[in-house]
C-alpha cells in the first residue's frame, strides 16, 4: 500500500462497476477521487458513501454534458493531469429500438462510442504533455464481433476498441499506459433485463477487481472475467457460414 496520494478521475462514476472500482481504490490507500457524471444528486450519494469508507480519501464531484465536446475539453483542462482516468460510462440500448428509431440509434452510438473517445482524447493531451499517466477505457466483448442481438451497441464498443488500440500505438515506448477493459455480461442495473431472461452474469465486484489490478499493472487488454478472452477468440474466428446460423 502506497503512502502517496493518487489522483484519480472517474468518468461515469455512478455506474456500478465504476463505483466498485472507487471502493477498491479508497481501500488501498490515500487517494484523491474526482467523480464525474451527469446527475449531481446521484454522484453526491456515491461520494458520500466513499468518504465514509475511506478516511484517507478526498472525494470531489463534477457534472458535465457527456456529449458536449467543448464542455468535456474544459473539464479536462480544469482537472489537470491526474495519475489515472477511468472512462466507465455507457448504456445498453435495445437493439430493436435502435433499428426502428434513428434518434435512439444515434444516442446509443454517441453515449457508448463517441463520448468515451472524447473524454479519453481530452485527458490524453495532458498525459502526453506530462509524459505519464494511466488511461482506462471500458469497452465490451460486444465490440469483438457484430451480432444481430446488439450490433448497434457492439459497433459503438468496437469504436472504443479501435480507438484504444490507436492510443496504445501513439504512446508506445512512453510512460503513458492505456488499458482497454472488455467486460462480459455483468450484474448491474444496466443489464437487469438480461438477468431476468436467465443470462449468467459476473459480479461487479469481480469485474472491478480485474479493472483496478489491470490499471495498476498497465495491462493493455483486460477481459473481465478472464474466460471471455477465450470465448471471444472462438467467436471472432468462426466462419460466417457457421456464425450466421447462431442466434446470438
Amino acid at each position: 500500500m502506497s503512502n502517496t496520494t493518487k489522483k484519480i478521475v472517474i468518468i461515469g462514476a455512478t455506474s456500478s462497476i465504476a463505483e466498485h472500482c472507487a471502493r477498491l481504490w479508497v481501500a488501498r490507500g490515500p487517494v484523491a477521487l474526482t467523480l464525474v457524471g451527469r446527475d449531481r444528486a446521484r454522484i453526491e450519494r456515491v461520494a458520500a458513501d466513499l468518504r465514509v469508507r475511506g478516511a484517507q480519501a478526498s472525494v470531489e464531484v463534477e457534472t458535465v454534458d457527456f456529449e458536449d465536446a467543448r464542455a468535456i475539453a474544459a473539464l479536462a483542462a480544469r482537472l489537470g493531469t491526474p495519475d489515472l482516468v477511468l472512462v466507465a460510462h455507457g448504456s445498453l440500448p435495445e437493439q430493436a429500438a435502435c433499428q426502428q428509431d434513428l434518434a435512439a440509434c444515434a444516442s446509443a452510438l454517441a453515449v457508448n462510442g463517441v463520448s468515451p473517445v472524447l473524454f479519453a482524447e481530452a485527458f490524453a493531451a495532458g498525459f502526453a504533455a506530462a509524459g505519464r499517466g494511466t488511461l482506462v477505457l471500458i469497452g465490451s466483448v460486444a465490440g469483438d464481433r457484430g451480432r444481430r442481438s446488439n450490433y448497434v451497441y457492439g459497433a459503438a464498443k468496437g469504436l472504443v476498441t479501435r480507438y484504444a488500440q490507436g492510443l496504445q500505438h501513439r504512446f508506445a515506448g512512453t510512460a503513458v499506459k492505456v488499458v482497454l477493459v472488455k467486460p462480459g455480461p455483468t450484474d448491474t442495473p444496466m443489464t437487469a433485463h438480461l438477468k431476468q431472461g436467465g443470462a449468467r452474469m459476473a459480479s461487479p465486484e469481480e469485474v472491478a477487481l480485474l479493472i483496478v489490478d489491470g490499471a495498476e499493472r498497465g495491462t493493455p487488454l483486460v477481459y473481465a472475467p478472464k474466460k471471455w478472452a477465450l470465448i471471444m477468440m472462438v467467436i471472432r474466428h468462426l466462419p460466417s457460414f457457421v456464425f450466421n446460423k447462431m442466434n446470438i
